[in-house]
């Protein structure tokens, strides 16, 4: 008996299949092996086809099945992990309008500034738990605004994991989890939050049926059943965001429990069982996977846009050409802590909620052509994602949220010993590293949202404990150190983009 777990991302699609006996990966397989293109017509812009992403899926499990040589109808249940925030918009048909905004796309901005505004910043926090902001309901604003031929068509809006699970089943739907990521859920009242509805001029009709994150949210219809070689009938049974759903992945469920990750963005999550929020929603607060009104279990999140990318961008614009990251980390380790004195702010990736929705881009600071080369920049990019994560950390540990132990996947910038020592001098957090993914969680909910498991101590029992990272007292002063300089340089930075907008303002 297999369970088998999609996780949507920007850069790829995976798949794994999970023996639901042993709780292990079998097989696993991600595409494009490329990184995924992103559509950006426009500065701050992000787009991409939600085609593209079926398309990777079902090379993604052809690839799973032909590795595994399992037997299509050994498949029990089907779980959906996915990029949140993201807007698809289809019509009666079921077809896609346009390119789905999707999470990093910046323009919804002051759309979302004006309804906070509007509607009054205490009750939107009270409400929403955030500020309207850059999310999903203020991205379909922007398309009725500037779209409006599009706008009339729409039929249902959708998360990327709606979309593949409407792909995968034929029918429309949604979670809580998934409508609160949107700020389209009021937790006051447990129910759609009309009121932003209403300020947005938006018809109730548009949000899809509500189905509770474990439970059957659609079967596999014979012409996807086809198209991905499976058997017709396997029940949908979970569906997150990616963010939830890494911290299932990692077994993180109750309040105090942290998880993290590095890919493209970088996330700190941690888990809260009492309904609060940032005053300034810099951090942003979701329903939790096992969120209910009764059980509050709620995800308090940390979202840094520009970390993975700007190591990414690093390797194929500074680093020697043909580099693999194992190198960089080689080359990067010879420079000590600190980077002898440059600072890397890591914001390029469109607007960021840590600095209140600004779009500061990424800098570097001290440079010296006469003492400085690639290596030193290598570091300094490390470092500067971590004293991102570090400066987000510390709003949420200002909300009473400490954060000193934090569950990571074994994979992205956490493969890397300098970003983990780093993470772990700079925050004084004992990071723990486990064998699982994204796709692998998706399975075990899944399962769970099957019965197959009776709850989520059954479903993870099998997790392995890879690595354990302590801070080194040693170099606390250090880490300390440069990350002082840094938080300078952002300041300074800070300082410059308010002034470049009130001179604009003034014009």
């Amino acid at each position: 008996m297999f369970l088998l777990g999609y996780d949507i991302g920007s850069s790829s699609v995976k798949a794994s299949l999970v023996d639901a006996g042993t709780g292990k990966c079998v097989a696993s397989a991600f595409f494009p092996k490329t990184e995924a293109g992103i559509i950006a017509v426009r500065s701050g812009w992000a787009e991409q086809e939600p085609e593209d992403w079926w398309e990777n899926l079902k090379l993604s499990t052809q690839s799973v099945l032909s590795e595994s040589g399992i037997a299509a109808g050994d498949i029990k249940a089907i779980g959906i992990s996915y990029q949140m925030h993201g807007l698809v918009c289809v019509d009666r048909q079921q077809r896609v309008l346009r390119p789905a905004i999707i999470w990093c796309d910046s323009r919804a901005v002051p759309y979302g500034q004006r309804a906070f505004e509007t509607i009054g910043e205490e009750f939107c926090l009270t409400h929403l738990l955030n500020s309207p902001g850059n999310f999903t309901a203020s991205k379909l604003a922007w398309i009725k605004e500037n779209e409006p031929h599009i706008y009339a068509q729409i039929d249902k809006i959708m998360l990327p994991g709606d979309y593949i699970a409407m792909k995968l089943s034929g029918e429309i739907c949604t979670t809580v989890e998934g409508l609160s990521e949107g700020m389209l859920w009021d937790f006051r009242n447990d129910r759609t939050a009309d009121f932003l509805m209403q300020y947005y001029g938006f018809d109730s009709s548009l949000i899809a049926d509500i189905r509770p994150t474990f439970a059957e949210q659609g079967l596999l219809t014979g012409s996807a059943a086809r198209e991905l070689r499976l058997q017709e009938g396997i029940p949908i049974t979970y569906r997150a965001g990616d963010q939830p759903n890494n911290a299932l992945s990692l077994n993180v469920f109750n309040p105090g429990e942290i998880a993290s990750t590095a890919g493209t963005s970088g996330v700190v999550y941690g888990v809260n069982g009492e309904i609060s929020y940032d005053p300034q929603s810099r951090v942003n607060t979701f329903a939790h996977v096992n969120h209910t009104a009764a059980n509050p279990r709620l995800g308090v999140l940390l979202c840094i846009n520009g970390t993975g990318i700007l190591n990414s961008w690093i390797k194929r614009n500074v680093a020697p050409e043909g580099i693999s990251y194992t190198e960089m980390n080689r080359l990067a380790s010879q420079v000590p802590v600190g980077s002898a004195g440059i600072s890397i702010l890591p914001f390029g990736n469109g607007a960021e909620r840590m600095l209140n929705n600004r779009t500061t881009g990424c800098s570097f600071h001290g440079i010296d052509f006469n003492m400085h080369d690639k290596a030193h920049l290598i570091r300094a990019a490390q470092e500067g994602i971590v004293f991102s994560f570090k400066y987000g950390i510390d709003i949420m540990e200002g909300m009473g949220i400490p954060v000193e132990k934090i569950h990571a996947g074994h994979a992205n910038m956490f493969l890397s010993p300098i970003f983990r020592e780093t993470l772990a001098g700079t925050t004084g957090a004992t990071i723990e590293l486990y064998d699982t993914d994204g796709a692998v969680g998706a399975a075990k909910g899944a399962g769970m949202g099957a019965g197959i498991y009776k709850n989520h101590q059954e479903a993870f029992a099998s997790l392995d404990k890879l690595e354990v990272v302590e801070p080194d007292p040693a170099r606390q002063q250090e880490y300390a150190d440069a990350y002082g300089r840094w938080k300078q340089c952002l300041a300074r930075s800070m300082q410059m983009n308010k002034e470049t907008n009130n001179h604009k303002i003034k014009k």
